[in-house]
Parts: C-alpha cells; structure tokens; sequence
C-alpha cells in the first residue's frame, strides 16, 4: 500500500473512480443537471397547515459539485465522487463513538466495502453537506449508529428515515438498548419524524447489532460479515482470532487489587466516563483531534497536508470554517511532545485530554506484567488485536519484526531495484520498520503492551524508541512497563506494592484457604520479609496451596535456610539485599530435589537451563533437551540445601505424584511454584516463561554448566522457525557481540556443527524474512571470524607436530586423523559463509565486498574440491552475478 493508498483509506475525498447518476438525475439536452426530487422543504408559516401539501419522500438529490478535494491540482476529470457501498452515519462528541466508527470503516475497507462515514451536524459549509448527500443516495447500505444523541439529532433521524424507505438500513446501537428507544420516543410523542425513525429501526433490527463496551470486536467483526454476505464479498473473508489465544498468556484468575492502576489506564485511553455520558461532550485541546494525546502529531505520518497545514477531511467534518478549528490537524514541531495532563472531574475521576501511551514504571517483581495482562484481558474487546511484545533489548528488534506475521505483513528483504539503483540494507530495514509501524498506528485499533523494556537505544543500531512509536498514535494504544525513570518524556505511572489485606489475600493462593489469627500474622511476616514484593508473594501463595502446609510451617521452613555468602555478585536490580527472597527460591529448588527420597531432577533441570534461554515462552521439550545434556549435577548450593530440615518435606505429597512424568508435566510443576507462567500457543506442546528473578537466581545457581547444556539442546531440536529467539540466545553465549565476550566456549567439532544448524539457517531467515540485514551478515562475519581462529589453532597444532620430538608425535598420532577431517569441514564451511555473504552483500548494493568474499571462496573450493566440483562452480555463477550487476549499475 503507498502513501496515497493511505491517503484515501483515511479520508473520504473524490477519486478518479465513476459513480453513475442516481435514477432521480435527469439530463437535458444542454447536459445540465436536472433536480427532480430536493431535500425536503419546510412548510410556509403564512399558509394554512390544513391546506399544506403532504410531506414529500425524503430525498438527498442535488448537483454534483464541480469543484475536487484531490491533494495538488488535478484535472477535472478528476472531481468525480469515489463509488461507495456503505454510508455510516453517526452523531456525537463522545471520543469513543468516533473511534468505534473508524474501525468499523477501517475493517470495511479492509474487507474490500468502500465506506463514508460522516456526523453531518458538524459540517458547515453547504458543500460538504451536499457530497455527504450524493454519496448517501448512491450506496447500496446505509449504517446509522444509534446514540441518543443521534435520536435527539434531526439529521440523523432523516438518515434513519431515508434507508428506512429504501430498506438498506443497517441500524447499531453504540451504548444503549433497543428497549432504550421506546424512551427516547415517549420523550418526543409529538416529533412526527422521531415516530417514522423508531418505527424505521423497529422494522430493520433483523440484525441485532448492538455495541457496548465488552462486544466492540464482535460487533465490528458481526457488521462485516454481514455485509459481505449482503455485497457478495464472502470470498475475502478471514478466520476469527480469538481473544484467548491472541494474548500470550491466560487470564490471572485469583488477580487481586491494581483497580485503581486499571481505572486510571482506562480513563487515560477512554476518558472519563462520567463525562462522555452526562455531558455528551468532550473537551478537545485546540489543534489536537480527539482520543490522540496532546502534542502527538507525527510529522513522519503518511497524511497529506494542504496550506497552512490544514486539510479538508469530510469524514469528521473537517473544514476550513473557523468555527471548526478544534477539527483540524495542524503538524506539531518536535519540541511540543509533552506529557499528558489530567483533570479532576466532580466524581473525583481523572478526565483524560486524549492519552494513547502509557508508562507503567516499578521495581522487579512489584507486578507490572501481572497489572498489563489483567489490563489486556478485561479490554481486548475494544481493539481489533492485543499485540505483547517483550522489551528486552537484544530482543526487543526482532519482537518488533515478529509483529509482521501477526499482522500479515511482508517485510522480507526486497531484491528489487529502485529508481535504477538498490536500496542499501539501512533503507531495507527502515522500510521493514515503516511497514510495521504504518499497519500499527492508524485508524484500526491495536493494544500495544510492551513488556519489560530495557532502553530506550536500540542494542543493535543504536536507534531511539521515537522511530517505532510515532507521536500520533491512531486508533491504537500503547502500554510500556519498564523499570527506567521515564519514557519517551512520558514520566511513568509508578507501581506501589499492595496492600497487607491484598498481600494476604494473595499468599492464600488458588485455594483461598482460612487461617486462624496467629496464622495471619505469619503471613504478615512474610509480607514484611518479603519487602512487599509481588513476585515472593505469589510464590508463598503457590507453596501455601500445593504442599497443603500451615505458614508457619512454611516460615520456619525457609527461615531456616541460611545464606552466609555476600550477594555482591547476584543482580543488585533483581535482589538488592532481599536475602529472604532467595531463601524462598533455595526452598523451591530443594524441594525439586529433597522429597522423600525421591528426585525430580527433570523439573529442576528445565529451571537452571531456562535461565539461558531467551526471556520468551520456550517449549517444554526444547526444555527437557537442554536438560538432558547437563552431564553432572552442581553442587554450588548443597551446602544450602543441608541448612534446610528435610523433616518438613514429609508434607510435600504433591512431590510424590509429580516424579516419573512427562516433559509437559515438569514443565508445569515450575508453573505451580509459581517460578514460571504458561504461555497460549498455537502450536502443540506445552509452553512456559520464567520469571526474570527466577531466571536470575538459575543463572547463579547453573553456572557455565547448564549454559552448555542449553546450547546442546537447541543445536539437537531447536527449529529456526518456531524458535528463533532462542537460537538468538545461543549464538550470544557462544560468539557474544559487540564488547561482550563469549560465555561458552566449544569444541572445534561442536562449534562446526552448531554454525551449521543454527547459526547459519538463523542469519538466512532474520535476513530474508526480516530485512534484519546487517545483523545477519554481523553474525556471519561472527562465524567467519571464529572458524578461522580454529583455522590458526589446527595450523599451529600441525606446526607443533612437526617440530616436535617423536614421542609426542606418537602420542599425537591417534588424534591426527581426526583433527584433518574436522579442519576439513571447517574449511568448507567457512567458504560456505563466505558466499552466503557475497550473495547477501550482493542484495545491498556491495559489489565490492561481496566480489572479494567470493574470489576467496572459490580459491577455497579450487584447493579442496577441484575446479569442477558442483559447489566450486555454483560460486563461480555468484562471481558472475555480482560483475553483471555491478556494471548494470
């Protein structure tokens, strides 16, 4: 889609399309258009009313206007009317009536309906009225969403009227029942329109479309699909996505406190209801349209200005009248981005001046995630997607990218050229951004939470968060939960810990089960222990109802694990000198280990290999494959573990039905602990996420060890598809970038086969699928360095046999062998990269880099294949390639 695509998406304009003449038209010889039926007319008031003619049919004929709205001069064969197969009517200042109406037409258009939507009560000038009345006589359906504001309004009641007669009305109701209409018509007995309306929408409500505040998706997506099937267009339609399966993970069912956190989110994307629906109107800040956030114009928005940057836009009644200039979108400067102010309304409530980014700020553990997944659920039905992206910042790019397959976008690297020349790899990735950001942030609603975000620099490039997130963010919004002071000039929302009577609702778990007074005070204790954070609570509440212990048992327990070693070398961000939260984690892992004899080791295994993996939902069997490879247990914490009274196990019977399963069932018994979370997925299997601080103490507990053991099990299962996040994951412990050095060091046999089944396939997919250009071919060059350190070491080794003494030969004897067949595969891989690279470079523009790379590889392939070996003329053909293109262009 290009910029005039939006263009014309966006605002309802004349285009060059044709729209035949309405049968009231009739032409003349002199080719003049002849009115035959006129807008109604209104009776003289000095004749008598008794002699007074009957009303005439409601008609919207009049001439078409001879003047275009098209962006630039245009010629006049260009002033036509675009053809348009529904016409939505509404009327209304509520912010969220308008964001409804937008996404209905926005879900139309994309359904292939062309649509007008129009509140006639704002237009001011006669000839916007007439083209809204042009198109109005030309659709095949006419859409009225029924407020009670539009019920008061006479020109909604003659669009009701009008389609009525015609039988093409569609009417919904937005935020009113139909039993509501019989009120609104005892109010108004003596309205002989307002009767012919009701009576109009009593006759058409075959199909039942009313939109509240939990069904706006249903309604939006119900209205498509009727009209589809109405205009015959049941070919494009598209599967549902459920709300379930779209959020990537279940519902907290014992969630408590946070409402007035939820309340404030709520009015700060909806406004305040209190003053949408007794006032009916809505305070907009001159130049601001209403539900965007102040100062939010984005000067990189593909809308098209006129002069004075004002522009006419017939879909909300902009014109150039001043009496509408709070209509208008005038471009706001960089430096007028400013945080959103709030208002105290009487009812004590915050009425928002139209925020769409909010910032939840906390320490970790304290229930960020928790407050934007329960947030996500209660809502999801008021945006056509939630999108959840996690904000780590190695990840945070390609989490970014991901949103593409989400979407349905295609932001795969483009061979094509541009303009005669081809576009380097920064415009490809700029335009792979551009394409998401275009699809995110317009007038279809999207409920964008990213999750844990590091920084605001992208760890990659360098590039500011302004770059994905414009200052005009659309129908959709934003919520970022970070522990940074500030965002994006945002100052945070801060989370405050809960409540003692929360917390102790919380630490009773699933089971809500009663304690007595002196049990209550124990897990007051807990909660001061604890400092109060959310994440050690929800793990008390988990032990508290699986191991069916009393919480002083449970306290006496893990009061009695001692911990002499300083936490110097622990994350200061995750554990500060809360030493009784990691003496909770140290009860979890014992108990895995120390039931009654009887082991669990699988369970624990998944928890101190997890700690590498990426900080996103990974498969219990990529798990179980990874826990397989430790080869021997660590005993960093045995001495821990001793401190512990095991004769407080003996209640742990859930341990006992928990050994001896499955990989699924292992996996789950991390999420009853309460170490980890399940994750919806489509694909079969069972999926969890761990928690940061749980990850954070795996890595101290797990070492090196099961760091290894994690790059084993995603070299034997791990699918560049299904997990590329984690094979990111592996290639930093192994190669590490930029100033970080590598954590885990391989084998010259095992680093072979690791480039070849991750490495390589990883940097292919993030460059052809992504346009993640120079990350891939920085990985690559990674591999390439690192295949010829290997190359040195053989080299030296042979240089070492050579000038040795013959008894060291002979001991060297039995592994020459092996070593010249493992210098052979990493030669030939590396000519692999290496014309990987030159086919890549090639797709950038680097004739250069990519004619040098290749040279080398065919040299390579010479010395080791012959001249005639396949791959040694496959390169060939690549050479060949890169000289044509480079004298072409």
């Amino acid at each position: 889609m290009n910029e005039d695509d939006v263009y014309y998406f966006t605002y309802d304009i004349p285009s060059t399309s044709y729209t035949p003449p309405s049968e009231r038209y009739e032409f003349s010889d002199e080719t003049k258009l002849k009115i035959v039926n006129c807008v109604p007319q209104l009776p003289d008031t000095n004749t008598n009313t008794n002699n007074a003619a009957p009303q005439p049919r409601i008609s919207f004929s009049f001439p078409v206007p001879r003047m275009s709205f098209q962006k630039g001069s245009v010629s006049p064969a260009n002033t036509k009317l675009r053809s348009c197969d529904v016409y939505i009517g509404y009327h209304g200042q509520n912010p969220n009536l308008l964001r409804f109406c937008k996404w209905l037409k926005s879900e139309l258009e994309l359904q292939g309906i062309a649509c007008f939507v129009a509140d006639r009560a704002k237009y001011a000038d006669s000839q916007s009225h007439e083209i809204a009345d042009r198109v109005i006589c030309s659709v095949t359906f006419g859409i009225v969403v029924v407020t009670k504001e539009s019920l008061l309004s006479y020109l909604s009641l003659e669009e009701i009227r009008f389609f009525a007669q015609k039988k093409n009305l569609i009417p919904l109701f937005f935020d009113m029942d139909v039993s509501e209409v019989g009120n609104v018509l005892a109010e108004n007995s003596d309205s002989k329109e307002c009767k012919e309306a009701v009576d109009g929408l009593m006759r058409s409500h075959e199909f039942k479309l009313e939109a509240n505040e939990g069904n706006w998706r249903l309604c939006v997506a119900k209205t498509a699909g009727i009209l589809k099937g109405r205009l015959g267009r049941m070919s494009v339609a598209e599967p549902e996505i459920e709300c379930f399966d779209e959020i990537p993970f279940p519902k907290n069912k014992i969630f408590v406190g946070r409402e007035k956190e939820l309340a404030e989110i709520e009015t700060a994307f909806f406004g305040c209801r209190d003053c949408n629906d007794n006032d009916g109107t809505v305070n907009v800040v001159k130049g601001v349209t209403p539900g965007t956030s102040e100062g939010l114009a984005d000067e990189d928005s593909e809308v098209g200005g006129s002069k004075n940057g004002k522009f006419i836009n017939l879909e909300v009644g902009k014109c150039n009248e001043p009496e509408l200039e709070a209509w208008v979108e005038p471009v706001i400067g960089r430096n007028s981005f400013k945080r959103q102010k709030y208002k105290k309304t009487k009812s004590g409530k915050y009425k928002s001046f139209g925020s769409s980014i909010v910032c939840i700020n906390g320490s970790p553990g304290i229930g960020k995630t928790e407050l934007a997944l329960e947030f996500a659920h209660r809502y999801c039905q008021r945006y056509k997607m939630v999108l959840w992206v996690g904000g780590e910042a190695r990840y945070f790019r390609q989490n970014i990218l991901n949103l593409s397959l989400n979407l349905g976008l295609d932001v795969s690297a483009d061979e094509e050229k541009e303009r005669g020349r081809i576009r380097s790899f920064d415009e490809q990735e700029t335009e792979a951004f551009k394409r998401v950001k275009r699809e995110l942030f317009r007038d279809m609603p999207y409920l964008l939470i990213i999750d844990n975000l590091e920084t605001e620099k992208d760890w990659w490039e360098g590039r500011d968060l302004h770059d994905l997130i414009p200052r005009n963010t659309g129908g959709s919004h934003v919520i970022i939960t970070t522990r940074l002071p500030k965002v994006m000039s945002f100052d945070p929302m801060p989370l405050q810990p809960l409540q003692l009577k929360e917390a102790i609702l919380l630490m009773k778990g699933r089971r809500k089960k009663e304690y007595p007074g002196e049990e209550i005070e124990i897990l007051g204790k807990f909660n001061e222990k604890l400092e109060r954070s959310t994440f050690g609570l929800w793990v008390i509440g988990s032990l508290l109802t699986e191991l069916a212990i009393t919480p002083s048992t449970l306290f006496e327990a893990i009061n009695h694990i001692r911990v002499d070693e300083p936490l110097s070398h622990i994350d200061e961000a995750f554990w500060g000198n809360n030493k009784f939260l990691l003496k909770v984690l140290i009860f979890c892992i014992t108990i895995l280990h120390e039931a009654n004899g009887t082991k669990n080791l699988l369970a624990s295994k998944m928890l101190l290999v997890g700690a590498w993996f990426a900080p996103l939902p990974v498969s219990a069997n990529l798990l179980a494959a990874a826990a397989t490879s430790i080869t021997k247990s660590n005993n960093r914490f045995r001495k821990w573990v001793k401190c512990a009274n095991t004769t407080f196990f003996c209640c742990s019977g859930f341990l006992k039905n928990q050994t001896s399963k499955s990989e699924d069932d292992s996996a789950l018994v991390l999420v009853k602990l309460g170490l980890a979370r399940r994750a919806n997925k489509h694909h079969p299997g069972c999926y969890i996420l761990f928690h940061p601080i749980a990850q954070n103490f795996a890595k101290l507990k797990g070492g090196i060890l099961t760091a290894k053991a994690t790059i084993h099990g995603i070299r034997k299962i791990g699918n560049p598809i299904l997990n590329s996040d984690h094979l990111w994951a592996s290639a930093f412990l192994v190669f590490g970038f930029k100033s970080e050095p590598p954590l885990v060091q391989l084998k010259a046999n095992d680093m072979v086969l690791f480039i070849k089944k991750t490495a390589l396939p990883l940097s292919i997919r993030a460059f052809t699928t992504f346009s993640r250009c120079n990350s891939a071919l920085e990985l690559l060059k990674v591999c390439t360095n690192v295949l010829e350190e290997v190359e040195k070491s053989f080299v030296s080794q042979i240089q070492d046999w050579c000038h040795g003494s013959l008894c060291w030969k002979k001991k060297m004897n039995s592994h020459k062998r092996i070593d010249e067949y493992v210098w052979q595969d990493v030669t030939l891989l590396k000519a692999t990269l290496l014309e990987t690279r030159a086919k890549l470079l090639l797709r950038g523009g680097h004739f250069d880099n990519g004619e040098e790379l290749c040279r080398t590889c065919i040299s390579i392939r010479t010395v080791m294949l012959g001249h005639n070996h396949a791959q040694t003329l496959a390169a060939q053909e690549t050479l060949a390639k890169l000289v044509r293109m480079r004298s072409k262009i």
